[in-house]
């Protein structure tokens, strides 16, 4: 803890009013709020009974570097297990290395507040203060079963590393640690100097990453367990909203942790100062009252009267699974094949497309191929966009498609055409196997009210289907060719 903290008389916490949760709701639904994650909310089952992960690591690391730390002060930090080890000549880099066995060793699960904060799903940005991996295991742990659909960025400050796309774009949860993430380099923070070289780097005009500081200025922000200083506070605030904290602004900042309300100083600099700031005494409790309003509102909010449920999508694996129905589609119909997806994982039916859309190199190609060469079923989404567009990757995909069946026996149904809009089987741009077959319609993407998505396409479609019939592509590395 920060002396300066420690040595200050405690402030008494003000409990946040229903209305100011019922505020924060709905800002978190209109997706107008970002949680950053500190090291707070990381308390791990350990031989010594439950201890904060970053705890834990110093002792461990202690140990691992030979540091005396009957000198060092109690609870250990990094910072200090670090200097002492410099102090006696060791190399900086064998503390990185050191630190990522470590905790390959320990394979932690996420911790209860992880899984919580996860399990609310309007959140689609997390910023990590941390270098583990346990926020994103917890939310693919939550939300994908396991799968890692999340995308993790890590910050470096040697070169820029942003948001693939502006916040509101993003099509699948990310978490980006802005301190660095676990490697055996150090690229990431684990001591007071580290931490200098990062501050100083993303203020620097060059390695700023723009799309993620346009999203922390312009939205609210839940700084969560961290354990910042007095001024370290005082800069992160004025550093994700780029301007003086006294300037009138329409987002604010909520601070949830052990220490803040303690620091008296602190305190009175953003009653002071930055009046759109709130302070909450404890970060678990925080979260934890924050996950059990978001699911009361959200239980609320449930349709009764038996009617359906909207339809969740999901975004695919990054890698295929197997025996998987692959979509493929034009960039511009995106928001159909998320609808097509959800109503066929409704169904019990296995899919797959590439989201990212990269449509370039080779490496790209001999994946998408030797994905097309292993499904079960192909579906093509033909649409006004594919009418209109006459190149596009879609089109390679189609393809190879067509050289899949020439292996196969007369009758075998593998294409199965999707039409998404009024486009027809004799006016579609396709190749003429295609056109052999009969066109399933879901308008949008969408089957009609009341039907299952399974009896809108071929009977075929479906898991119990013995996908091993199929002929592999002949340029699929590794594959058995069938005669």
């Amino acid at each position: 803890m920060n002396p300066e903290t420690a040595a200050s008389s405690s402030v008494p916490a003000v409990p946040f009013s229903d209305d100011v949760w019922e505020d924060l709701l709905n800002y978190i639904e209109e997706k107008r709020v970002i949680p950053i994650v500190g090291p707070e909310l990381l308390k791990v089952d350990t031989e010594k009974g439950p201890q904060l992960l970053i705890v834990w690591l110093a002792e461990k690391l202690a140990a691992r570097l030979n540091v005396d730390v009957s000198l060092l002060a109690q609870p250990l930090e990094l910072n200090d297990v670090v200097c002492a080890y410099l102090v006696n000549h060791g190399r900086r880099e064998e503390a990185y290395t050191r630190l990522r066995t470590i905790m390959r060793e320990a394979a932690f699960p996420p911790p209860l507040p992880l899984r919580q904060l996860a399990e609310i799903t309007d959140f689609n940005l997390y910023v990590s203060m941390t270098f583990d991996p346990l926020l994103e295991q917890a939310i693919n742990q939550v939300r994908f079963g396991g799968a890692a659909n999340t995308e993790v960025i890590a910050y470096a400050p040697n070169r820029v590393v942003d948001l693939p796309v502006e916040r509101d774009d993003l099509q699948r949860p990310v978490v980006y640690h802005l301190l660095g993430r676990l490697s055996a380099s150090p690229t990431y923070v684990i001591s007071d100097e580290d931490m200098l070289e990062f501050v100083c780097a993303l203020q620097s005009e060059h390695l700023t990453p723009e799309k993620l500081f346009h999203a922390l200025e312009h939205n609210h922000l839940l700084v969560i367990g961290s354990d910042f200083s007095n001024w370290l506070a005082r800069l992160f605030l004025r550093m994700t909203k780029r301007r003086r904290l006294s300037d009138p602004r329409d987002v604010g900042e909520i601070l949830a942790d052990s220490h803040s309300m303690r620091d008296v100083r602190l305190v009175s600099f953003l009653q002071q100062v930055s009046v759109r700031t709130r302070m909450f005494t404890g970060a678990e409790e925080f979260v934890a009252e924050l996950h059990r309003r978001w699911m009361a509102r959200r239980a609320s909010a449930a349709p009764v009267g038996g009617s359906a449920s909207p339809l969740r999508f999901l975004p695919p694996a990054r890698e295929m699974p197997e025996n998987a129905v692959f979509i493929s589609y034009a960039r511009e119909d995106l928001p159909a094949v998320q609808k097509l997806k959800a109503a066929l994982d409704a169904a019990g039916i296995t899919t797959w497309f590439d989201m990212d859309r990269l449509e370039s190199g080779d490496d790209y190609d001999r994946k998408i191929r030797g994905n097309i060469a292993r499904c079960s079923f192909f579906l093509p989404v033909i649409s006004a966009t594919t009418q209109r567009r006459h190149e596009g990757y879609f089109r390679r995909e189609w393809s190879y498609a067509v050289d899949r069946t020439r292996g196969m026996a007369d009758g075998a149904v593998f294409i199965l055409p999707i039409a998404i809009d009024g486009t027809t089987e004799s006016d579609a741009v396709t190749p003429e196997k295609f056109k052999a077959v009969h066109f399933a319609r879901l308008p949008g993407g969408e089957p009609p009210p009341g039907v299952s998505p399974r009896l809108n396409l071929p009977s075929v479609c479906s898991n119990s289907f013995p996908p091993a019939a199929h002929e592999p592509h002949p340029h699929d590395r590794g594959t058995r060719r069938h005669r």
